[in-house]
This record gives C-alpha cells, sequence and structure tokens, in this order.
C-alpha cells in the first residue's frame, strides 16, 4: 500500500481543478454543453474570430477534436465559421448571439461557483492565494519558454 501524501502542490492543484470543473458542470448543466464545449466557447468569446488552429493550441487538443467540438457547436447555434480574409484555407470561429448571452450566464455562475470554493477564506487568505498562483504560473510559464528556447537553439 502506498502512503504517499496526497497534500502535496500537485495533488491539491489537480484535485481543486477538478472539483471546481465538476461543481461548474453540474451548475452550468442547463445549457447543455459539454465542459470542453464550454471551453471552446470561453475562448470563441475572447478571441472572436480565432482560428481552430489556435483553439486547438489553446485547448491543447488535437485539431480534429476542436474541429468536431466546432462541429457541434455550429450545429447547436453557438458559433459560426467565416472564411479567412488573408488565407482562404483558414475558418475564423466567431460565437453567435446565443452564445454571447450565455457567456454572460456564464460569468456570473462561474462567480458564484468561485465564491463557494473560496467560503471561510478572508480577503487576504484569498489574495494571498491568488499571488502564490500567479507567481506559480509565471514561473512554469518562464521555465517552458526557456526549455523552448534551448530546444530551438539545438534544432537549429
Amino acid at each position: 500500500m502506498n502512503n504517499a501524501p496526497t497534500n502535496t502542490l500537485g495533488f491539491l492543484l489537480h484535485d481543486a481543478s477538478r472539483l471546481l470543473r465538476r461543481r461548474f458542470e453540474l451548475r452550468g448543466a442547463q445549457y447543455g454543453l459539454s465542459a470542453a464545449q464550454w471551453r471552446l466557447m470561453v475562448h470563441v468569446v475572447r478571441h472572436e474570430g480565432i482560428s481552430q488552429a489556435r483553439l486547438a493550441e489553446l485547448l491543447e487538443i488535437e485539431p480534429i477534436s476542436v474541429s468536431r467540438l466546432v462541429d457541434r457547436m455550429e450545429q447547436g447555434g453557438w458559433v459560426r465559421r467565416c472564411p479567412d480574409p488573408q488565407d482562404r484555407r483558414v475558418r475564423l470561429i466567431h460565437p453567435t448571439d446565443r452564445a454571447m448571452e450565455a457567456f454572460t450566464m456564464v460569468k456570473a455562475l462561474a462567480g458564484e461557483v468561485y465564491e463557494e470554493a473560496l467560503a471561510g477564506m478572508s480577503p487576504e487568505r484569498r489574495e494571498a492565494l491568488m499571488d502564490g498562483l500567479t507567481q506559480v504560473v509565471a514561473n512554469l510559464n518562464e521555465l517552458e519558454a526557456s526549455t523552448a528556447c534551448g530546444s530551438a537553439a539545438k534544432e537549429g
């Protein structure tokens, strides 16, 4: 039997993310969108006119999976594809009015879920948590960028 602690940074971040996602999915089920569809819609609203290739990068999934997601969301009236005026091979994804309305509601719903998650924490502890997580993300992004630059230099 493995007695490794589960209160390490990795386990806590993973569990918090999983539980937030589950709570959000439960509360957002009324819209009939999967978690993957919600994530896609958020990126489409925030980056209107985004390409499917860029969506795949942001969602960290294969382009064919993004294409299928966009197909389903287009059929449901959530997004529309438009040709890119600079490159006829590229299709740009735009949110529909339906998506924009849902996004507004979802922002409010997300705020409620975050309040549930942070219940019992003082404003100072909330700020410290956000500061700490921001620093973790910045550190890891910096390491990833320097690793990518090192790999590119070796290949070149």
